[in-house]
């Protein structure tokens, strides 16, 4: 199977650009970025629940490979294709060393600060607009998605999306104006089991009570390791553009 093929399967479409989320114009920083966000949704490690987790990863990775070489995009863009030949898609590299290669671990306190910066920025409502047109208005899947979000934060995330709407920016989506009751109380339900199952696993291992930021880390769970790879992003952009700059890997 190709790896269009693979994408339709997997994420039910063949646009590598739709896989990624972002437009068919978008810069190597955005394709790396989008990167970022969608492979850490999948990693095996983070999504265990998922059967198909480790197959996910392993496609992103070759669409990853395509977008981020020029020649290979260019065939992609021009006729819709994908070069099967293209030799890193036969690689046998393991996907995992890869992505660590690609995308180093940072520290908490690189999370902690990201978010202090990335809540109430206009990137913050960059991103949640985009997700509220994504998903069509279903605050389930847009909360579960907006990065640093914790269920104390979703007035606030509403309040971003109503602004938008009663400005004409986006549509005003069924499933967000008419949003039952019965819904919102389901996910909050979910959101306080969640916290209940963070507790007990802090009391399981003897966290004490003073180790705020990892007990923080716990009660996010999911959401935390997603502020992991978006702190990088942010914070270490700069970084990586002097590693790339300096290195003569990658460049043919």
């Amino acid at each position: 199977m190709g790896l269009l093929e693979q994408c339709q399967e997997l994420f039910k479409t063949s646009n590598l650009y739709e896989v990624l989320g972002i437009k068919k114009d978008a810069n190597e920083r955005d394709i790396r970025r989008n990167y970022y966000k969608v492979s850490l949704k999948v990693h095996p490690d983070r999504a265990p629940d998922d059967p198909q987790a480790t197959e996910k990863f392993q496609v992103l990775g070759k669409l990853y490979a395509v977008l981020s070489d020029k020649e290979q995009r260019t065939v992609y863009d021009e006729q819709g294709v994908v070069d099967e030949e293209f030799d890193t898609l036969h690689q046998d590299r393991c996907s995992e060393d890869y992505w660590r290669l690609l995308f180093p671990n940072i520290t908490l306190q690189d999370i902690l600060e990201f978010e202090k910066k990335y809540k109430g920025s206009d990137e913050e409502r960059q991103d949640v607009i985009q997700l509220y047109v994504q998903y069509e208005g279903d605050m389930d899947a847009i909360t579960t998605s907006v990065l640093c979000f914790t269920q104390d934060e979703e007035p606030r995330i509403r309040s971003i999306i109503q602004a938008a709407v009663d400005s004409g920016d986006v549509k005003a989506f069924p499933a967000f104006i008419q949003e039952s009751d019965k819904k919102k109380r389901a996910r909050r339900k979910r959101a306080d089991r969640e916290r209940q199952e963070a507790e007990e696993m802090r009391k399981e291992i003897g966290l004490d009570d003073q180790d705020d930021s990892l007990v923080m880390m716990l009660q996010q769970r999911q959401k935390s390791r997603e502020k992991n790879f978006n702190s990088f992003l942010s914070d270490l952009e700069a970084k990586y553009s002097k590693k790339s700059g300096k290195s003569k890997r990658g460049k043919k």
